[in-house]
């Protein structure tokens, strides 16, 4: 049947953040970069985070985020040094069906 999903493959439901840095970025972003680096490995490590890393324009950072909700990434997004301190100064969430093999949901 048309648009079924082959087998083996599974659709997972996860969350593409697009945080933008604000003017000064380069210049905050040191004080607490290796602060913000260890929560996203932390995060990472966990299965929370999917994938992370800046644009090499010094334009914002995009993060790949399994949470349940639209609201639980806008809270772990508010929650980091990035955030707080103004290095991030905005953000969009979007979810996002990711194509995974079905045996890599299981494995989560």
């Amino acid at each position: 049947m048309a648009g079924e999903i082959p087998g083996g493959l599974a659709i997972e439901q996860i969350w593409v953040v697009e945080a933008t840095y604000g003017r000064d970025a380069a210049e905050r972003r040191a004080a607490v970069r290796a602060e913000h680096l260890a929560r996203m490995a932390e995060l990472r490590a966990a299965g929370t985070i999917v994938e992370v890393g800046g644009y090499s324009d010094m334009s914002g950072s995009l993060v790949l985020v399994r949470l349940p909700s639209e609201e639980a990434v806008s809270t772990l997004v508010m929650a980091d040094v990035y955030f707080r301190t103004g290095v991030w100064t905005g953000f969009r969430v979007r979810a996002l069906g990711r194509l995974v093999r079905r045996d890599e949901l299981s494995a989560e």
